[in-house]
C-alpha cells in the first residue's frame, strides 16, 4: 500500500522504460561526493539515496561512504538498479537498494549522515519529505536535492527542438490522459525555499556546476525520449508524437554529424545542513 502523501501516478510515470533511462541519462558527477563530504566536515558512515531510480546517483558513492542505501518506489526502476548491483562484484556489501517512500524511510531517527535526491526531489510531497529526512539525518547532517538543466546545452535551433518537443508531450497528456492518472511534479525552482520555510534546517543554500560528458545524436536523442513526458505519451498512443519525434531526431543528427561532443551538464544542487 502506497503511504498517504505519495502520488501512484508519480510512481507509475516511470514504470517500463528503466533500460533506456540508465542507458541515457547522466550518471551523477563525482563532484557531488567531493562537496558533500566537506559540508559534512567527514567521510559519512550512511547516505541514503532518495528516489534513486536505476542507482545512477547511488553508486557514485561506492567508495566515498561506509554504506549507502538507495531507496525507490518504482518496481522496474528499482530492479535496475538491483540487477546492476548483482553484476557488482567487487566493493558491493557497501550498497543496497530497497523499495520505499521519501516520507516512510527505512531508517531509525538520527542515524543517517547525508540524504540525497537526484532528479527526484520535484517528484515528492515536500512537506511530508522534508519532514522525514529530518527525522532521518543526524544533527550535522546534510540533505541536498540536485537537477540538471534540460535540454543539454547544444544549439539554440536543437534545443528548440526540444522545448518543443516536451511542450507538444504535456499537451497531450492533459488533452488525454484521465486526470487520476496525470503526474504531478513541484517546481524545481521552489527547492531551496522550501528547504528553508520548513525550518528544520540550520544552514540552506544553492550550488551550481557542471560536468562535461561525451555526447552523440544517439544520446541525445535517447535522453530526450526518455523524459516522463514523453514516455507517457507513446505508452497511450506512439503515433501521437511520430511527428515530432521524426524532426527534433533528424535535427540532432543533423547537428552532430556523426560526431561525438563534450557536452556541458549543468546542475542546481539545493542543500539543507540539520
Amino acid at each position: 500500500m502506497i503511504p498517504s502523501g505519495n502520488s501512484k501516478a508519480n510512481i507509475d510515470r516511470f514504470l517500463g522504460y528503466q533500460d533506456n533511462y540508465d542507458r541515457y541519462r547522466p550518471e551523477a558527477p563525482p563532484l557531488v561526493t567531493g562537496l558533500l563530504s566537506t559540508y559534512l566536515g567527514r567521510r559519512p558512515a550512511l547516505v541514503a539515496d532518495i528516489g534513486c531510480g536505476t542507482g545512477l546517483s547511488t553508486f557514485l558513492w561506492k567508495d566515498a561512504a561506509d554504506q549507502v542505501t538507495g531507496v525507490e518506489p518504482n518496481p522496474d526502476m528499482l530492479g535496475k538498479a538491483q540487477e546492476k548491483l548483482a553484476a557488482l562484484h567487487a566493493g558491493s556489501s557497501a550498497l543496497s537498494f530497497v523499495q520505499g517512500y521519501s516520507n516512510e524511510l527505512p531508517f531509525p531517527s538520527g542515524t543517517v549522515d547525508i540524504v540525497t535526491c537526484s532528479q527526484s526531489f520535484h517528484w515528492m510531497d515536500p512537506s511530508s519529505t522534508l519532514q522525514e529526512i529530518s527525522r532521518c539525518l543526524r544533527t550535522g547532517g546534510i540533505f541536498a536535492a540536485y537537477d540538471c538543466d534540460w535540454p543539454l546545452m547544444l544549439h539554440p535551433a536543437v534545443e528548440a527542438r526540444y522545448n518543443g518537443l516536451i511542450a507538444s508531450a504535456d499537451a497531450l497528456l492533459a488533452e488525454r490522459q484521465p486526470a487520476a492518472e496525470q503526474a504531478r511534479k513541484w517546481d524545481k525552482e521552489g527547492h531551496l525555499a522550501r528547504i528553508k520555510a520548513s525550518g528544520l534546517f540550520t544552514y540552506a543554500r544553492e550550488v551550481v556546476f557542471h560536468n562535461m560528458e561525451a555526447c552523440n545524436a544517439e544520446r541525445y536523442i535517447g535522453l530526450t525520449l526518455s523524459q516522463g513526458g514523453i514516455q507517457s505519451v507513446l505508452k497511450l498512443d506512439p503515433a501521437l508524437l511520430e511527428t515530432d519525434i521524426a524532426g527534433f531526431s533528424a535535427a540532432v543528427q543533423d547537428y552532430f554529424q556523426g560526431r561525438t561532443l563534450q557536452v556541458p551538464i549543468s546542475y542546481r544542487m539545493r542543500i539543507g545542513v540539520k
